[in-house]
């Protein structure tokens, strides 16, 4: 339960699980497999052939139990957050066990990196990257008396629908992003940098 974060029911799943795992049979698309808030606005199921080979080329899972994913990479259910203490081999927890694995597959493939990731998540990969490589990251905020706030489920939602939108463009580049308008978020030129672009909701 303290690994898993879990109630008691779900703990016993997730021993079971462990217990007839089986890395070879069974496999399901990464991409299907989750079924996170940013996977629900994602909706892969209701995407088109075109959408979906864009994310297959272009979209990359962060996971603590497979290190980085393919969205058509076959898995079993797991759970393991990136920020479980898990002892392995030594190692103090999931950042350490991988430590720039992560980060180095990304740039194997490419030098410019849209981040929308957590901060979990995105850890992992951030302190790791050369400055030869260009990571754009993307914050979605509201205002709220007079300054901007990021509210975690909304934050969740506009991810899942930015790689939504990303895909359905074929987009080739991170300023594409600028154009987003989805969930009452406006890109902020005021509030963004080369490499942070910030969405706002309701910006007055």
């Amino acid at each position: 339960q303290v690994l898993w974060k879990t109630n008691d029911a779900l703990t016993a799943e997730n021993i079971q699980r462990v217990r007839t795992m089986d890395l070879t049979r069974n496999l399901t698309p990464a991409l299907f497999c989750y079924h996170g808030i940013q996977y629900q606005y994602l909706g892969p199921s209701a995407l088109e052939d075109a959408p979906l080979a864009w994310l297959s080329e272009h979209l990359r899972i962060g996971s603590g139990f497979y290190g980085l994913l393919r969205p058509l990479d076959g898995i079993v259910p797991y759970r393991l957050e990136m920020q479980a203490k898990l002892t392995i081999g030594g190692q103090t927890g999931l950042y350490d066990f991988w430590g720039d694995i992560i980060a180095r597959q990304l740039i194997s493939e490419s030098d410019t990196i849209i981040n929308l990731a957590s901060e979990e998540y995105s850890r992992s990969v951030t302190r790791y990257l050369p400055e030869s490589v260009r990571c754009v990251t993307c914050r979605f905020g509201e205002w709220s008396n007079g300054k901007v706030i990021e509210k975690g489920t909304r934050c969740k939602m506009a991810r899942g629908e930015m790689v939504r939108f990303l895909a359905e463009h074929q987009a080739q580049k991170p300023e594409e992003m600028k154009a987003f308008a989805r969930l009452g978020y406006r890109f902020s030129p005021e509030k963004s940098t080369e490499d942070l672009f910030v969405f706002l909701k309701n910006e007055t």
